[in-house]
């Protein structure tokens, strides 16, 4: 065979291995994209799968619920369209734990931010044995949720707890923690202890801004308030409007603190106090105290669709106020 046929040969199989057709000795051949495709979905298909049956699928099946009045038990329900819908915009309790709710995500949001973003700011100062305190103050955020809710229980009960222990010691009566109106005040405290996620998140966003902006603030003679308010802030906007979205979202589905503080019933949520009564308790009550699974479904449909609408509204109020170092649309 002469080199312009070893060529021919050559050049139509490449042809053929790039257009995904079998070439002349009649073997398939797969092309580079296809294999890429093919490792793609099955790096991908455990993710797909579980968002498929353990999402969608769970979605779909609550969507259907909340048109019926099946309580999880009895095989007798019917069909009753929105009816649920309709009792719970007309229902007070959904309302007042909705305004509960929003108040402990106004309240608990910006605090936890303002904690988290302080002390990153604070590890982020060339202190001695920094590294010990970024670990110690990041180790509460890594206690289980269940942990800390236990915890808290036992130090701020009211015969045996620490917290009247030490209000003890200055002749201060016992207060009950776990009661109205001191129960929401406990709740944000335990919010607060797991700052230390909003903390390295915010000191990773701190170790990227430029040093060389600080340099030049400085001799132009800003003050430290100054560089930090109008070079930092700015720079960490992102990072603020993702731990704004993510903490929104986490405050208005708290629950495991609540059930944590209850004390123990027949109905499990009847001990709550009135302050703490927020929206995924009533959501809890009418599934497992009142087994109405139709109206909780349609409840947490509505929340689904509230946390989107609140989602979106910040997104769209914050556009003109993020600073992006690349900008998004300049990638289209």
């Amino acid at each position: 065979m002469t080199v312009e046929q070893i060529s021919t040969v050559a050049d139509r199989a490449k042809e053929a291995t790039a257009s995904g057709r079998a070439p002349a000795d009649g073997r398939p051949r797969t092309s580079m994209t296809t294999r890429r495709h093919r490792a793609f979905y099955m790096f991908t298909s455990p993710w797909i799968i579980g968002f498929l049956l353990l999402t969608i699928v769970p979605m779909v099946y609550a969507l259907w619920l909340s048109f019926t009045t099946y309580d999880g038990i009895s095989p007798h329900w019917r069909f009753i369209g929105l009816d649920n819908y309709s009792e719970l915009l007309a229902d007070p309790v959904t309302w007042d734990s909705l305004g509960r709710t929003g108040l402990f995500a106004v309240t608990s949001v910006p605090l936890s931010i303002i904690a988290g973003l302080g002390l990153a700011v604070l590890v982020n100062r060339p202190l001695k044995a920094r590294g010990l305190f970024r670990t110690l103050l990041y180790l509460p955020a890594v206690v289980p949720p269940v942990g800390a809710g236990i915890a808290f229980k036992m130090m701020f009960d009211q015969n045996s707890g620490a917290a009247n222990g030490v209000l003890n010691i200055f002749g201060i009566d016992a207060l009950g923690w776990l009661a109205d109106p001191y129960a929401r005040y406990v709740l944000l405290m335990t919010v607060l202890w797991g700052a230390g996620n909003i903390m390295i998140i915010s000191l990773a966003g701190l170790q990227d801004v430029p040093r060389e902006l600080h340099e030049a603030a400085t001799i132009d003679g800003a003050s430290a308030w100054r560089t930090f308010r109008s070079i930092t802030v700015p720079l960490l906007s992102p990072v603020l409007l993702f731990q704004t979205v993510t903490g929104v979202i986490a405050s208005v589905q708290t629950i495991m603190p609540l059930l944590l503080a209850a004390e123990a019933t027949t109905a499990g949520v009847t001990a709550i106090p009135q302050s703490n009564y927020m929206y995924m308790m009533h959501v809890f009550a009418e599934y497992f105290a009142l087994g109405r699974y139709g109206y909780a479904s349609a409840l947490l449909w509505v929340l689904f669709v509230l946390i989107l609408i609140v989602t979106g509204l910040i997104f769209r109020f914050t556009s003109g106020v993020v600073f992006y170092n690349v900008d998004p649309e300049a990638k289209k």
